[in-house]
């Protein structure tokens, strides 16, 4: 199995399930999120050297991709005489499953900072 197979079947293990159209929207964004992520290792490191937590971090910010186009359809504003609707950070579950992502990963990463310990 391929890193990229890998990440796909992680990342819908981690979504509890999706549709068909879903799905396949998700092996294209874990393709995507492999190659980014690939490129943004520090210099001399492979995703095989960081393999785990490589797979894990695709497989977030694939997730946090997904969800983000879920998002584009749902209500931002509409006025109605005196009452306004607009949806709540619709962002949150994303920037969460990145946050998250970035956290495994950012240790291997040329373009972050993060502490190993004290």
């Amino acid at each position: 199995m391929n890193l990229t197979n890998q990440i796909y079947a992680q990342a819908l293990l981690l979504s509890g399930g999706l549709e068909a159209k879903q799905e396949a929207l998700l092996k294209l964004l874990c393709r995507g999120a492999s190659n980014s992520l690939a490129g943004r290792l520090r210099t001399g490191l492979t995703p095989d050297d960081c393999k785990a937590d490589f797979i894990a971090a695709a497989s977030l910010y694939a997730l946090a991709a997904l969800s983000g186009s879920d998002d584009m359809d749902k209500l931002e504003q509409i006025t109605v005489g005196d009452m306004t609707l607009r949806r709540s950070d619709a962002n949150a579950a994303a920037n969460c499953l990145r946050y998250q992502a970035d956290l495994i990963i950012g240790p291997y990463l040329k373009d972050r900072f993060s502490f190993r310990g004290v």
